[in-house]
């Protein structure tokens, strides 16, 4: 029976970051056989390793299909391809058989070198202009854009385990436990965020309205204030809810610092919404000083620009939420580019958006009650992510407890 092989190869961190193990699994779980023709492993912890495989199909379109799968984790062709190109056939329409980038950092084969594609994210495609390569939206796509087809000329770099020393991502394992000692985590993570903003690092927190009902509104507002939150993406409630708290006590009617039923209730998160109206919006809100405190104040006090988009199900919405969904979109990769760490909070609606828009090697911190929920979120290939299964009005006010203490 005739036998179609091809030689690949792939190099880097390959051994303790498990790609060469993910790349031999791809194979064999499709079925394909592999020879290993040449392995060099780095004797240091800075040194790459490098590896030639052969790989073989039953024919011409199960070999393809298995590389197209190697390709994704790593591996590139040992005879390296031009890309293929082609145009746009009108607006917001991407060609047959266009390229789907991976969040993994690619580069892209072109005039005999390699070139890196600007503005990672997953599920979109690449267009090449003037020598430079972009991840596009469908929606941004332009009727005659050259978009990169097949899968020729394509080189992902997976996230490589950190090297720099056990930090709290590494110490984690990227676990979701919620038996893990939570005063610890949260300990690890206040050194990571103090760290990241001392070395210049840009931080965006993704949250949901059970950071106001948990009673984690003052902690997330104080970690704005101190200047460690440099962008803040969220839904109508996430605002409507702060505002609530700021002005009235209350998070749904309920007496947040005792959990009862405060008198007339029901109505007071239509008052916070009709209160923003009657100001216009939330920045003469505070203008006029009739909010004064909460994670919406300290962001416009602090000029830490926020992006409140909206879903069908928003009361009001405030006249400071974005009501449509790819204008909101734009508006949210505007705040992540060039995000170093992203902290989610109890949102997962606006946080697998949110995961949507990153590459690979950003750090993310997943905090929600809810176990299906971080497990979900976690699920992006990143070793840089951590989740931590935890009620976030306990959790939040402990991490900002800790980041005051590595101030003093």
């Amino acid at each position: 029976m005739a036998k179609f092989t091809q030689e690949i190869e792939v190099s880097g961190h390959i051994i303790d970051s498990s790609i060469l193990t993910k790349i031999f699994d791809k194979i064999m779980d499709l079925h394909g056989e592999f020879q290993v023709e040449e392995i060099s492993i780095g004797k240091k912890k800075k040194d790459q390793s490098y590896a030639r495989l052969s790989v073989t199909g039953k024919n011409q379109k199960h070999l393809g299909e298995i590389l197209e799968t190697i390709y994704r984790e790593g591996a590139v062709s040992k005879i390296q391809k031009e890309i293929q190109l082609k145009k746009s056939p009108k607006n917001m329409v991407m060609p047959e058989n266009f390229y789907s980038t991976t969040n993994n950092h690619t580069q892209v084969f072109h005039n005999d070198k390699w070139i890196q594609v600007e503005n990672m994210m997953m599920d979109k495609c690449i267009v090449l202009k003037e020598n430079r390569a972009f991840c596009v939206p469908i929606r941004d796509l332009k009727k005659g854009d050259e978009v990169i087809i097949g899968e020729n000329g394509i080189k992902i770099t997976p996230p490589e385990r950190p090297r720099e020393g056990v930090n709290v991502f590494e110490f984690m394992g990227s676990s979701s436990s919620s038996e893990r000692p939570t005063q610890h985590i949260a300990k690890k993570v206040a050194e990571d965020i103090y760290k990241t903003k001392k070395s210049g690092g840009k931080i965006v927190i993704v949250g949901g309205p059970a950071i106001v009902h948990t009673g984690a509104a003052d902690s997330v507002a104080e970690l704005i204030r101190l200047g460690f939150i440099d962008g803040v993406l969220a839904g109508n409630a996430l605002a409507v809810h702060d505002i609530e708290y700021a002005t009235l006590g209350t998070s749904l009617g309920m007496n947040v610092h005792d959990a009862t039923l405060a008198y007339h209730g029901h109505r007071n998160h239509m008052e916070a919404i009709n209160a923003v109206f009657r100001a216009g919006s939330i920045s003469n809100m505070v203008k006029t000083k009739k909010l004064t405190r909460g994670i919406m104040y300290q962001c416009i006090k602090n000029n830490v620009p926020f992006v409140l988009a909206g879903s069908i199900r928003d009361d009001g919405p405030l006249p400071d939420v974005i009501t449509d969904v790819a204008e909101a979109q734009r508006e949210y990769k505007k705040i992540l580019k060039d995000a170093t760490m992203v902290i989610m909070i109890s949102t997962m609606l606006h946080s697998i958006a949110t995961g949507n828009m990153l590459p690979a090697n950003v750090k993310v911190i997943v905090v929600d009650i809810n176990q299906p929920t971080v497990t979900k979120l976690m699920d992006r290939g990143t070793w840089q992510a951590l989740g931590i299964v935890s009620d976030v009005g306990a959790f939040l006010p402990m991490v900002v407890q800790q980041i005051k203490k590595q101030k003093k």
